[in-house]
């Protein structure tokens, strides 16, 4: 717990940490404490003095509860603390000769409750000690430093090395194993190695197991080590970048890992922020700077911060070293959007805010230089605050083979029970009988500990139920579904040639299972790209290109883009479709003209000239430079800006604008304006904003016009365009006058400034004339809408978890298809308050009830319905409903009291849209869904600010688009673009999946028809753990006879009983069977032989009927593998093995003299076809008479490939009759007082305005002599505003 800090001048906030900026003893207006005891002298080498000194502190301050303690802390340097009570204070700098901790004041102490306590003080590398109260050499020059007071002894600030690594050279080992041994199999199968090497109970070789457990520990520890080599690889490119720190006065190039709070860093254009920096100054007039936070909240917008004025002079090195301050503000927090602090310098204190903070992650841009003072370094940063740990991903199937394992150990205990208890009577009744020639092993004297042997014999014996083997193949299939994930062609982006990466190997399968999709939304839905694609000018569209036939051309279909080349100052990246608007606009449309004035002139855009016609705009939002850059492309070009003034060149003439005020934008008003002064005196007001706000304010002479463009805007919101309204309004002299002069007192008053000024701006947007609208369209990435629908149609739930605005995100909604105009209700929590948001979610859950009662379903709402209950009730309900919820309410429902309701809430909605998250929430929404749901979720992401969500779902997707790599280093699968996970999922999952089932199901199949022979054959061996197969068979059977086929399966396919048969049927032949010769057929390697023979063809037989997909590879594996059983099934009993090996292979022409008699193989047929024929016959009549929907599916696609290919021609059809608004705009408040104060603007910009520009091209003249003189003016924006009220 944090504790307040109090001055002479009263409470601060909750604070702990202290940067201050250590040089000399600086005044200051907090109160000092009195002088401690002093230290001694440096000292000469008497170490006695020394211990008496040390002796003596602490004795006199014992009573006081208060230790001095000393001690040397290196060759040359020593080491004071001073504690007193639970609070410490300390203070940092460094200098060239090493690292100082002092008091800024000179006070040894930390201000804690109004009080200063001791603090401590750290000299090492210093050939003498300075004077206590002195920071010897810091590294800003006269010094740099921090200062904290918590409630912690032991608080140290960290570096600012960053570590997301989980091994290292020492631990790796131990931990690897550690996890590995987590594995319930791993486990077992190191018992079972303890067991085989205890010679009395083993009848297999130790090799057996320990090779086997070995190869998969080996496999998998590499793997891992593989995976972490990569975490320190990215940790160490990130660590070594370098960074300009100002040291000794001087700046100097240091390592990321090396900077420390306290220090001075200098930023250039285009470069990372190393660490959470307070903005000092910056080549900016007034300390501006703009930043790009994609690393942080996703979005590619520029953000501006501004140092506070006292530092912003501080523009030179010489300045900064004799820089001082000192800093007091909140411990580290995973806040992105809040910052509180204050800086107390040269005896005043100044408040500090998120405005003036620039924090790790961001990206530095249109700004040369800044320099910022490090806060919070390394783990601190609030980006490392918000991101999750590494943890380790286990599949639902690794999950359910722990389970088997345990399940069949038991089985394998309880079968082991049964031979043992059977040895053990048969012994006591039987083998006592033949001691004589078959006498008891030595140390065995009864029978029951006989069985006791017999026990853990058969235990042995009967492992093979569960090979290590399976934990093998399991592993290579993986790899095998990896390999076929990197290799798609489909997945792969030609434009960005970047293919798709499995980056881990473990997950596969779990892709097919899949429930919940959480994605982010900037550079993974969208490009984050604004394209000016429609708009509306005085009732009439623009922007549909029509074919001859007069419908609307599709996207493939368009002819050449609109042709630009006539204007100079055109951006050559733009493009439009409809050449129309721009014929309107050469012959002189007095709308459209206005039209185009109002974007070049209604907007916080900065623009910049590097060379003559090369225009660069800094626009705060995208949406803005959208909308300039189109009205330049018509030749309505934003030039040039100063605080009073507006240079536009209209058509080619430049005309300078009067700028008499900003009326800005924020989220409430939804609007902005500006108000100007033309050449020839007439005030105008130009405002844009959202159609919900503007339409309801404009003249009732507009009414007609207002019907005709609120269709277009239905249109443009069916296509999922952003859309804004435009309007203006004439102002007389006279009443602006005292508007201004009222506007002027308000913004001035002490108290409800706010208020007073959101009065005078609703008060003169009244009474506007509509001129038209605009239609954006926030480029989504190519696929987007269709993956969503299929994806939902597969019963996945998506969810959208984006720091962008809600209106942003709910137009990307629709636009995506995830939100339509036939869903039932789209509910949005926006509470501030816990039971706001509640009391929002009770009733919509009470709305989605109600529904469904109506609906005739029967459900009835029960406030005290147990959370289960309703969860499962409100999934069932009817109707399709969708839930927005803005990120402070976010905050209040992810609380432990209220998550329950929140869950049950959203997930009955088909689609979930959270605005304005934090990298933090994304995880926890991800971590709630995990915790209540138990279904595999999925994060999909491409920023820093989604690698928390990333880690903490089951599966984390990396898209590698413009925001970093850091999502894709965070990730378990990586591609380019989101269509691509369609495929990811229903195809590469599915396979995945329906594989490793088939797989599991088969070895569990194969290795149960092998090892309950052994069961079998206890009751005719005297339960003796005698093995029906000889051992090499044993070896073989999993390792060579039916792996390569099961691994086939696994790989290639795309879509008790037996042991029984298999014993007795051989057994029940071979009874009374005879050779040719008529000698008896049955002996034990005859047996063996033909039980191991009739295996291994049933197996075979039986992955092929389970087989749905055949290659070349399977038919080689299967068939392969029963040619290597006979092959080597004779040569192990051929002469030559016995020749060389007399005491190994001794049954010299057994298979051989076996194979050739006809009954034999009778057995082989026989037992093959009682074991299948009944799995074929279940099939056939399962598919007739219950087919699944697979079953369906496929005899569907063999129709339909008989049948001609039908091509359709798919056209788009919109939404009709929607009256849903497509307002959305990314701007923020603020920007238009800061233009109108001027600070942002630079002496060559206020010099531009009195740039005279080129005559105007004759084109102009001539299409106006065209058009002549019956072009009237009554129709102008001029005339129609001589018909409305003057004011």
């Amino acid at each position: 717990m944090f504790v307040p800090e109090k001055t002479a001048d009263g409470p601060l906030t909750p604070c702990s940490w202290r940067t201050p900026m250590v040089g000399d003893a600086a005044p200051h207006s907090l109160p000092g404490p009195e002088a401690p005891p002093a230290l001694p002298a440096p000292l000469p080498g008497s170490l006695v003095r020394f211990c008496v000194w040390l002796i003596t502190s602490f004795r006199s301050c014992w009573g006081r509860g208060t230790a001095h303690l000393g001690f040397p802390l290196h060759a040359r340097g020593y080491f004071w603390l001073f504690q007193t009570r639970p609070c410490l204070g300390l203070a940092a700098g460094r200098g060239a000769g090493g690292l100082g901790w002092g008091d800024p004041r000179g006070r040894g102490g930390c201000c804690c409750q109004g009080n200063p306590v001791p603090g401590y003080w750290l000299a090492t590398e210093v050939e003498e000690l300075a004077p206590r109260g002195s920071c010897h050499g810091g590294r800003a020059g006269a010094g740099a430093g921090f200062e904290a007071a918590v409630q912690s002894p032991q608080i140290r600030h960290t570096s600012n090395c960053i570590k997301t690594s989980k091994y290292n050279i020492v631990t790796f080992l131990p931990v690897n194993l550690f996890e590995q041994f987590q594995e319930v199999a791993n486990t077992y199968f190191l018992f079972l190695l303890i067991l085989q090497l205890i010679p009395q109970i083993s009848s297999l070789s130790w090799f057996t197991t320990i090779v086997p457990l070995v190869l998969v520990l080996t496999i998998t520890a590499v793997k891992d080590a593989t995976d972490d080599y990569f975490r320190h690889k990215s940790d160490n490119q990130v660590n070594n970048r370098q960074s300009q720190v100002l040291i000794s006065g001087v700046l100097r190039q240091e390592q990321w890992m090396n900077v420390r709070v306290g220090d001075i860093i200098k930023l250039e254009n285009n470069q990372f922020v190393a660490a959470d920096l307070l903005l000092l100054s910056s080549s900016e007039p007034h300390g501006l700077c703009y930043i790009e936070t994609a690393e942080l909240d996703g979005e590619t917008n520029m953000k501006v911060r501004q140092a506070i004025p006292v530092t912003s002079e501080l523009g030179d090195t010489s300045k900064l070293a004799r820089f001082d301050g000192e800093v007091i503000c909140e411990p580290p927090n995973n806040k992105l959007d809040k910052f509180g602090g204050t800086l107390y310098w040269k005896e005043n204190k100044y408040p500090l805010s998120n405005q003036n903070m620039l924090l790790r992650g961001c990206v530095l841009r249109n700004t040369e230089w800044c320099f910022g003072l490090v806060i919070f370094a390394g783990p601190d940063t609030k980006l490392m605050q918000n991101s999750g740990r590494t943890k380790f991903k286990r599949t639902s199937i690794d999950r359910l083979m722990n389970t088997l394992v345990l399940w069949i150990f038991g089985f394998l205990v309880c079968m082991g029970v049964i031979l043992a208890i059977g040895n053990a009577i048969w012994e006591h009744e039987v083998g006592v009988c033949f001691q004589i020639y078959l006498p008891w092993d030595e140390g065995v004297h009864s029978a029951f500990f006989s069985g006791f042997l017999s026990f853990w014999s058969y235990i042995i014996i009967l492992n093979t139920v569960v090979p290590i083997s399976l934990y093998v193949s399991v592993e290579v299939i993986r790899l095998g579904h990896s390999y076929f994930i990197n290799w798609d062609k489909k997945m792969y982006c030609a434009k960005r040639r970047t293919p798709a990466e499995a980056r881990t190997t473990t997950l596969n399968e779990e892709l097919g299972q899949v429930e919940y999709i959480f994605s982010d939304k900037t550079g993974t839905l969208t490009q984050n790209i604004m394209v000016f694609s429609k708009c509306s000018v005085n009732g009439h569209s623009y922007g549909d290109v029509q074919d001859v036939l007069g419908h609307k051309a599709e996207l493939g279909e368009r002819p050449e883009p609109v042709d630009f080349s006539f204007n100079p100052l055109a951006d050559p990246r733009f493009q439009f479709w409809d050449p129309s608007l721009l014929e309107a606009v050469k012959l002189g449309d007095p709308h459209v003209h206005e039209f185009f004035r109002l974007l070049s002139l209604c907007h916080t855009v900065m623009s910049e000239e590097k060379s003559e016609g090369e225009l660069y705009y800094k626009a705060q939002s995208p949406d803005e430079g959208a909308l300039v850059t189109a009205a330049r492309n018509f030749g309505f070009v934003f030039r040039s800006r100063t605080p009073k003034t507006i240079t536009v060149h209209e058509l080619g003439q430049a005309i300078t604008y009067q700028l008499l005020a900003i009326l800005d934008f924020n989220n409430i008003r939804k609007r902005m304006s500006v108000i100007v002064r033309s050449p020839e005196g007439k005030i105008r007001l130009y405002c844009k904003g959202a159609d919900t706000i503007l339409l309801e304010r404009l003249h009732p002479i507009n009414q007609e016009l207002t019907n005709v463009t609120t269709d277009h805007l239905n249109e443009y919101a069916g296509e999922g365009l952003r859309t804004l309204v435009l309007a203006y309004k004439d102002l007389e002299e006279s009443y602006y006058e005292d508007w201004s002069e009222r506007l002027h007192r308000a913004g001035t008053a002490p108290e409800a400034r706010e208020d007073r000024l959101a009065r005078l701006y609703d008060e003169v947007e009244h009474n506007m004339m509509l001129l038209g609208a605009t239609a954006i369209e926030d480029k989504l990435q190519q696929g987007v809408p269709e993956t969503i629908a299929i994806l939902t149609l597969a019963n996945i739930k998506i969810w959208v978890l984006t720091g962008d605005k809600q209106e942003t995100a709910v137009n990307i909604g629709y636009s995506c298809k995830m939100l339509t105009d036939d869903m039932t209700e789209v509910f949005v929590v926006t509470g501030h308050t816990v039971l706001e948001v509640r009391e929002e979610l009770r009733k919509a859950r009470e709305k989605m009830m109600d529904a469904s009662r109506s609906m005739g379903n029967g459900f009835s709402y029960q406030e005290k319905l147990s959370s289960s209950k309703l969860t499962s009730v409100l999934e069932a309900i009817a109707g399709e409903y969708a839930l927005v919820i803005n990120g402070h309410s976010l905050a209040h429902a992810l609380e432990a009291d209220m998550e329950v309701e929140f869950l049950e809430t959203a997930c009955a909605c088909k689609a979930v849209i959270c605005c304005r998250v934090t990298p933090l929430q994304k995880a926890q929404v991800v971590e709630l869904v995990k915790k209540y749901k138990k279904a595999v979720t999925l994060a999909i992401g491409d920023g820093a600010n989604d690698v928390s969500m990333i880690k903490t779902a089951h599966i984390g997707v990396g898209i590698s688009g413009q925001e970093g790599i850091q999502a894709v280093l965070a990730s378990d699968y990586s591609f380019s673009q989101f269509k691509f996970l369609q495929r990811l999922l229903l195809v590469h999952g599915r396979w995945s999946y329906l594989r490793m089932c088939k797989f599991l199901c088969y070895f569990f199949y194969k290795n149960f028809a092998f090892t309950m022979v052994h069961f079998w054959f206890g009751f005719f061996c005297g339960f003796s753990a005698q093995t029906v197969y000889d051992q090499y068979f044993i070896t073989l059977y999993n390792i060579v006879y039916t792996s390569l086929p099961v691994l086939a399966m696994g790989v290639f396919d795309q879509g008790i009983y037996t042991s029984v048969l298999m014993f007795f049927i051989p057994y029940g032949v071979f009874a009374d069977a005879t050779r040719n010769d008529g000698a008896q057929l049955a002996d034990y390697q005859s047996f063996a032989v033909t039980v191991a023979t009739s295996l291994v063809i049933v197996v075979s037989v039986q992955i092929g009927l389970d087989t749905g997909f055949w290659t070349a590879i399977n038919h080689f594996f299967i068939w392969g593998s029963l040619a290597a059983y006979f092959a080597i099934l004779f040569a192990m009993h051929s002469d030559g093995l016995f020749q060389m090996f007399p005491n190994q292979f001794r049954f010299v022409g057994n298979a051989q003299n076996t194979l050739a008699q006809p009954a034999v193989w009778l057995t082989i047929a026989l037992t093959t076809v009682v074991c299948i024929m009944p799995v074929v016959a279940f099939r056939f009549l399962k598919l007739d008479l219950k087919p699944e929907l697979s079953d369906t599916v496929r005899y569907t696609q063999l129709v339909r490939k008989k049948q001609k290919t039908q091509h359709r021609c798919m056209r788009r059809v919109g939404r009709v009759g929607s009256r849903r608004s497509g307002y959305a705009f990314s701007h923020q408040e603020g920007f238009g007082e800061l233009i109108m104060s001027g600070k942002n603007m630079r002496l060559s910009s206020l010099a531009l305005s009195s740039f005279a520009a080129r005559p105007s091209a004759g084109w102009i003249e001539t299409l106006r002599k065209k058009k002549g003189s019956d072009s009237s003016t009554t129709g102008s924006p001029s005339g129609a505003a001589d018909k409305m009220l003057k004011v």
